[in-house]
């Protein structure tokens, strides 16, 4: 559990960490330096745990974990980029918070689950929260601010999509071997369309600093998180780790006030309290069996 807790802690810091990036060097740039070298890491994972650069797999499993990460990481990771440079972190770990409630609408929407009734009245007081969270942004009119919340709940769709698609390869060939294919097949897309802004960013002006928070973020925040965070859910147990989700907001909201200087007022801090508790509630509330 110690080791959940300080991923947690590098989580929530890394809002206010890629924030700087993605001001620094544009979107663009961090994406084309992210997938030059997350790949590289997948592919020495993949040599060092399973004995060779690329396993082989069937010709259907490669094409389904292209689509994985095309959803995964072209899509996802990219938008999350865009919306995080628009936004806020605190913003950010807000919405991005609240995929457990587009998962559950997924499964409801593809017939694997039938939404009970405290499922319906959490996702119900989830998004009143978000409307309050949002609704100081809306009435002042920042739309560059909304515009990026917006993408950010996109982006959050994204990735439930890919938490319940990714599932069967999850089962059949375990999350390491999942995570080095859909990250080298979903990364390469972004990497060449980002070519022309990796070259135009100022990477001369990074820096020492900048550098190890590029390192930080991209290698252990991103990658080597992941990983652990998928050993902490087989050792511990999904239902004992999802809860420590709900601490990561609050985590980014205060390094975004020391590191960024972001403010909050009572009605920001209530809404995301408000959409934090809605998504709590539609996971874990007990369920009521119909009376007989």
């Amino acid at each position: 559990m110690a080791a959940a807790l300080i991923l947690i802690l590098i989580w929530g810091a890394n809002f206010s960490v890629q924030k700087y990036l993605l001001d620094t060097l544009s979107p663009g740039g961090f994406l084309w330096a992210r997938y030059l070298i997350m790949p590289t890491c997948a592919l020495i994972m993949m040599r060092l745990t399973l004995g060779v650069f690329l396993p082989p797999l069937p010709r259907e499993d490669i094409y389904e974990l292209a689509r994985l990460g095309f959803v995964g990481h072209s899509l996802h990771v990219g938008i999350v980029c865009y919306g995080i440079h628009l936004s806020t972190p605190f913003s950010s770990s807000v919405i991005l918070a609240c995929g457990p409630i587009f998962t559950l609408l997924i499964l409801r929407w593809k017939g694997h689950e039938k939404l009970q009734r405290y499922q319906v009245l959490g996702v119900t007081i989830a998004f009143a929260g978000v409307l309050l969270f949002l609704s100081e942004k809306i009435m002042s009119g920042d739309l560059r601010a909304t515009g990026g919340d917006l993408v950010l709940f996109v982006a959050s769709v994204l990735f439930s999509y890919y938490t319940v698609q990714a599932k069967p390869m999850l089962e059949k060939h375990g999350s390491i071997l999942t995570m080095g294919y859909a990250t080298l097949l979903g990364g390469m897309p972004v990497m060449l369309l980002s070519i022309p802004a990796g070259m135009a960013a100022p990477w001369a002006s990074l820096g020492v600093q900048g550098w190890a928070a590029l390192g930080g973020s991209v290698v252990i925040s991103a990658f080597g998180g992941w990983l652990v965070w998928g050993w902490v859910n087989q050792v511990r147990g999904v239902a004992k780790t999802a809860p420590l989700m709900y601490l990561m907001p609050p985590v980014a909201g205060f390094f975004a006030w020391v590191i960024t200087g972001e403010q909050y007022t009572a009605t920001k801090l209530a809404g995301a309290a408000i959409a934090l508790l809605g998504v709590a509630y539609s996971q874990f509330a007990p369920q009521r069996k119909n009376p007989s």
